[in-house]
């Protein structure tokens, strides 16, 4: 993978990454991948991160099966930023929703929220 050469990963060895959903456009999350999360994500076609709270890499999905399977891959300009467009299996958020951003700031400078859950967290993950 030619283009990994080119990437510039923080002091830890970690890449930010855009999720994008590939119809609609909607960002569905944020994450960190290091260069095995990267090199696994491109090899199985499905999104794999670094967990800096677990210190592990992890699948997407792996406990809730709402996998992201890859669609497109794009650099920023200054190749220190991945987008990933995907095809989402049910929601990215664990908590629930869709999509990780799933509130807005309004007028008040507070919290509001923006959309419905799709899913219920006890339901899915076990612990």
């Amino acid at each position: 993978m030619n283009f990994m050469k080119k990437l510039s990963f923080n002091k830890e060895g970690l890449i930010p990454v855009i999720i994008q959903d590939i119809e609609t456009g909607e960002v569905l999350m944020m994450a960190w991948m290091n260069r095995e999360a990267l090199e696994k994500t491109l090899g199985t076609g499905k999104t794999y991160f670094w967990s800096r709270s677990r210190k592990r890499i992890w699948l997407k999905g792996e406990a809730s099966g709402h996998y992201q399977l890859v669609k497109e891959i794009r650099v920023d300009c200054d190749e220190d930023t991945l987008l990933i467009k995907v095809e989402q299996v049910k929601a990215a958020c664990h908590t629930g929703y869709r999509s990780c951003f799933f509130r807005k700031v309004n007028e008040k400078g507070e919290l509001e929220l923006v959309a419905k859950k799709v899913f219920e967290p006890k339901k899915v993950y076990k612990t």
